[in-house]
Formats: C-alpha cells, sequence, structure tokens
C-alpha cells in the first residue's frame, strides 16, 4: 500500500531552486533516511509534504492518513512554568492518552501500573529536563494523534552519542510496534542500514533512491557531498 506519492515536485523561493523534479514513492511501514548536505533541501520538502510551502507538482498521501511531525528544535526557555504533563495536555488529550503516549516511547510504568509513569518527569518543567528527555517528549507530543506516518527533522540534533544511538532505537521500535511510516532527515550515515529500509539522497534534486545496500555507492556519496564520505555499516539490520 503506497502512503506517500510525490510527482515532479519543484519548490522555489523567488530566484532559488530548493528542490527540482523530485519523484519517489512511500509504500506503509517503510521507514526512509533523508540525506543530504546543508542546503539541500531536506527540510524544505517536510515543509511541502506538511502543506506549508507552495510547490509545483504532485503530492499524493494515501487515504485518511495521518501524519504526525517532529522539529528538529524547540527552543524552550529554562523557567518556562509549564511541566510536562500540561504541555502533552495542550493537545486537547486525555491523561489516558498522556500515559499511553509516555509509554510508547519507554518511560517507565511503576510495578506495571500503566496510570503510574516515572513521577518526576510528569510534574518537571520542560526547561529542566534532559535533551534525550525533551526529544522523547516531542514524540509522545506527536503520537498522541495516533499517526499512521511520523516525520522526524534531525531528532538527535543537540543529543550526545548515548541519546542518538536511544533516539534511533526507539524509531525502529515504535516502526515495528505501531507499524508507523516513518521519514527520518539524518546526518548520521552509520545508522542508515541498521535502521531504514529506504533512503533518498537529496541535493536540491534526486541523487539516489532504495534501499542503502544498494543506493550508497561511495560514488553517490561524493556526488552528494562533493567529497570523500565513508559509509560505516554496523553489520546490524532490522529484521
Amino acid at each position: 500500500m503506497v502512503v506517500l506519492y510525490v510527482k515532479k515536485l519543484s519548490v522555489r523561493f523567488e530566484e532559488n531552486q530548493i528542490i527540482d523534479d523530485l519523484s519517489f514513492d512511500l509504500e506503509k511501514g517503510d521507514v526512509l533516511a533523508i540525506i543530504g548536505p546543508n542546503g539541500a533541501g531536506k527540510t524544505v520538502l517536510f515543509r511541502a509534504l506538511l502543506g506549508l510551502l507552495p510547490f509545483l507538482g504532485e503530492i499524493k498521501w494515501g487515504k485518511d492518513i495521518k501524519i504526525g511531525y517532529v522539529p528538529q528544535k524547540l527552543a524552550i526557555e529554562k523557567d518556562l512554568p509549564l511541566t510536562v504533563m500540561e504541555f502533552l495536555r495542550l493537545k486537547g488529550a486525555t491523561e489516558e492518552e498522556v500515559y499511553e503516549a509516555l509509554q510508547n516511547v519507554g518511560f517507565l510504568k511503576i510495578n506495571n501500573d500503566p496510570h503510574h509513569l516515572k513521577h518526576h518527569l510528569l510534574s518537571a518543567k520542560l526547561g529542566q529536563i534532559s535533551g534525550g528527555e525533551f526529544q522523547r517528549v516531542l514524540i509522545a507530543y506527536a503520537l498522541m494523534g495516533h499517526p499512521d506516518v511520523l516525520l522526524f527533522d534531525e531528532p538527535t540534533a543537540g543529543i550526545d552519542i548515548g541519546g542518538e544511538e536511544t533516539i534511533y532505537s526507539l524509531l525502529g521500535k515504535l516502526n515495528e510496534k505501531l507499524g508507523l511510516t516513518v521519514l527520518l532527515i539524518t546526518h548520521d550515515l552509520s545508522v542508515i542500514s541498521k535502521y531504514a529500509e529506504k533512503v533518498l539522497c537529496l541535493n536540491k534534486e534526486k541523487i539516489c533512491y532504495g534501499s542503502p545496500e544498494e543506493a550508497l555507492t561511495t560514488e553517490v556519496l561524493q556526488e552528494l557531498y562533493g567529497s570523500k564520505v565513508n559509509l560505516y555499516s554496523r553489520h546490524e539490520h532490522k529484521h
């Protein structure tokens, strides 16, 4: 089942061609990694897919598809008086939905009671939790609408290596557990073969598209980034 169909997509800002003649499609349950240098049009592609930018060409989502979005950054003042629970309830969710979403992103229950998560997290101020915890809260926020598709714009930006590995593992688990289709912008080539079935190489136009093993050749990476780039495979793949 195709959940996203993109044909001859072009986006311009005045005289600047940001995306040119891009076509690809995505099937239900796929994890697509989108890579490319800075300024390649990756975030612009997400904004076009979300209907936030004018474009030429065609973007067609499957019938009744719900989309969740996790931004690259969300600036939060350290002294913002909003707690995690209050933030999540802004979406109009019930406490039950908040608990479910937080459990789906890996926050532990107490004594297997679905109504008792770590209390310090629920009552903690948004500006005082760690970067990794905040990233999970943003993902929980995106999950509360029960989306079919999740868009992640560099979800590990600003998180240390240990936190990055945890977030990528979480994306894999959400894909498997909830059957979510995932579009992921990333600069970390080493995780692509481990977590993604497909990769889109973008530098204003499509440089490659397909499975990581077939698409990410040395020649493609050199064309994409303009210099020699090594792809580190961890020889671990999703099942």
